[in-house]
């Protein structure tokens, strides 16, 4: 606490998805810059951070995470960075004022009570890891905007901003893929008590728009918002109403 007192302006964390790395929030940075001090941690295991859990445990990696935010940050987690900011908020609630979701869920693989990542989809990502790790990451940015209406030149920023950290360890990308389809984290979203908000694209692929209403289920005081024209990744694709949402939405 003492550390945010020292600085007036609200500590904002960034927490990337799966396969990144801190490099995805370069140009939002800049755009926020004068209203927040800013913390882009690297998952474990990927970008800077090289070291992550063997087994890929959440709550080893949550704890990892938590050692690197501040008391009362606002925790802003995308795709994978999602579901562990919401294993964050139930961890270590004193580190998380807010919490906000960006194309995340508590439960990403689909089942019949739940729209989400298609079981085939997260098992093609798995073969493929273990015969071309780039190439299986550049796929995934591909599919990340799809449906954006600028597909190319932002599968292209994506591939530039994360070209600047290192490549993510092998182990560690596929023990978070095996994290992502096996996690549910309903129960534990529902019984959360902070202000939570989110963000998502109605064009994304890889988490159903349709999820919202069952996000709104379980979190009836939730707000969240469906950006018209985004896909998988809104601060790439609408990087002046992604920041213009984020502003509107920190309390």
């Amino acid at each position: 606490m003492a550390e945010q007192q020292q600085n007036p302006k609200p500590t904002l964390v960034l927490l990337h998805g799966w396969g990144l790395n801190q490099g995805v929030w370069s140009d939002i940075k800049q755009q926020l810059a004068a209203d927040f001090r800013i913390l882009t941690p690297d998952l474990p295991g990927f970008g800077q951070n090289q070291q992550f859990p063997a087994d890929y445990e959440l709550s080893a990696v949550v704890r990892q995470l938590a050692a690197q935010i501040p008391e009362q940050s606002y925790v802003f987690g995308w795709s994978l960075g999602g579901l562990i900011a919401i294993a964050l908020a139930a961890a270590f609630p004193q580190q998380v004022r807010q919490l906000a979701l960006i194309a995340a869920t508590p439960k990403f693989l689909a089942t019949p009570d739940w729209p989400g990542m298609r079981a085939e989809v997260m098992q093609q990502f798995s073969t493929a890891l273990t015969v071309n790790l780039p190439q299986t990451i550049q796929r995934f940015l591909a599919i990340q905007a799809m449906g954006s209406e600028h597909a190319r030149q932002d599968i292209l920023k994506l591939r530039e901003s994360i070209a600047a950290y290192p490549p993510p360890q092998a182990q560690a990308v596929a023990l978070a893929l095996t994290l992502l389809a096996q996690t549910d984290l309903r129960q534990t979203f529902a019984e959360l008590t902070l202000p939570i908000v989110g963000c998502y694209g109605r064009l994304d692929s890889l988490v159903p728009v349709s999820v919202v209403q069952m996000l709104q289920a379980l979190q009836p005081q939730a707000r969240f918002t469906v950006l018209p024209k985004a896909s998988h990744a809104p601060f790439i694709s609408h990087p002046a109403e992604f920041c213009s949402w984020l502003r509107s939405v920190v309390q």
